[in-house]
Parts: C-alpha cells; structure tokens; sequence
C-alpha cells in the first residue's frame, strides 16, 4: 500500500493512493477558506469510515435490517506538542429495528480484531469511549442514508 501527497499552494495538497482516488488536505486558521480536511481531522474519519464499514457488513451478515448508519469520532488532543489524540468518544447511531446485542457484537468485533485505524491509535495509547444507539424511525429527510 502506498499514499502520497502533492503540494498544490500555501497549506494544500493532493493526496492518493493505490486507488488513484484523490482528497484535498488542507489546513488554515480561517476554517472559511480551507479547502479540505486537515490531515488530523482525516485520521478520525478514516477511523470513523473503518469501523462503519466493519459493523455494517457484520449487521448485514446477521441479517440485520440496517437502514442508516453513522458513526461520529469527538477526539481530544494533547496540549501541547505533537498534540496527540489522549481520548476519543465515538458514538455509533443505527438506523432499523436491529437488535442492540448484535449492534454491540458488530462494535466489538470491530474495536478488537478488524478496524486497523482504531487499533493502531488504541496501540498508540488513544483511550477509545464507545457508545451507541439505535432508532428504529427511518432516517430523517436530508440524511444521506444509503
């Protein structure tokens, strides 16, 4: 596996990989003109993008009738220098009349044998806080879904 990155102008730059699919990193103190995510923000969506894929292939293997997912990452970071992640609360919301012990099943066997992201921050000392719920009302109107 490879990654690379491209420097385009001031503080942003094309990254790609293997897929030849290409993302703006970028980083500004004016959040407005940014122009993608900052490489740190990226390491919690890649990590929030692992672990969704993980549970809900598992849900779907159960048989689960998923209609939604979302999985949101809220990290706190070091004060001072390299400003590592110490904790990380991620919350998992389920849309679909699932059972909760197969939802619980899917987080765990996420969190402890498939998602990498999360086990190589868990690896790095990141304090990672699960919870979840699920709503069984169809995904509100707005909400990609699918």
């Amino acid at each position: 596996m490879r990654g690379k990155v491209e420097w385009m102008k001031d503080m942003s730059f094309i990254a790609s990989g293997d897929s030849n699919r290409y993302t703006i990193l970028d980083f500004s103190d004016d959040k407005e003109q940014q122009k993608g995510s900052s490489p740190t923000e990226m390491l919690l969506q890649a990590m929030c993008g692992c672990t969704a894929m993980d549970v809900l292939s598992i849900l779907k293997k159960k048989k689960e009738p998923v209609v939604g997912l979302e999985v949101i990452a809220d990290g706190t970071r070091a004060p001072e220098h390299p400003k590592v992640f110490t904790d990380i609360n991620l919350e998992y919301v389920v849309h679909g009349k699932v059972k909760q012990e197969s939802l619980d099943r899917a987080i765990s066997l996420s969190q402890e044998k498939y998602c990498n992201v999360s086990i190589i921050l868990k690896r790095g000392g990141v304090r990672i806080n699960v919870t979840s719920k699920i709503i069984e009302d169809p995904i509100p109107s707005g909400s990609t879904g699918r």
